[in-house]
């Protein structure tokens, strides 16, 4: 069931530019509340995703079509950069 849930959250981290950001303003609090919606996340995959550099997600991110985007209204350009 974890790996489902790690396939979902990775999903949020390159198509929700909201969850992304605040994934990387306060990675622990974003995983905590992932998970207190029902998802299931290990200490290893925890600790693999907060090692992860950020970039990478949004690099992704800028792969998607934009159609595929959740967008946020309130745009920090500076987030994206990392």
């Amino acid at each position: 069931m974890a790996h489902r849930s790690i396939e979902i959250l990775i999903g949020r981290l390159i198509t929700d530019e909201a969850f992304r950001t605040a994934f990387f303003e306060d990675a622990p609090t974003a995983l905590t509340g992932f998970v207190e919606s029902g998802y299931e996340l290990t200490a290893l995959e925890i600790t693999a995703l907060m090692a992860t550099r950020a970039d990478v997600w949004t690099r992704v991110a800028e792969q998607i079509d934009p159609r595929l985007q959740k967008a946020s209204f309130s745009r920090r350009p500076e987030m994206e950069r990392q």
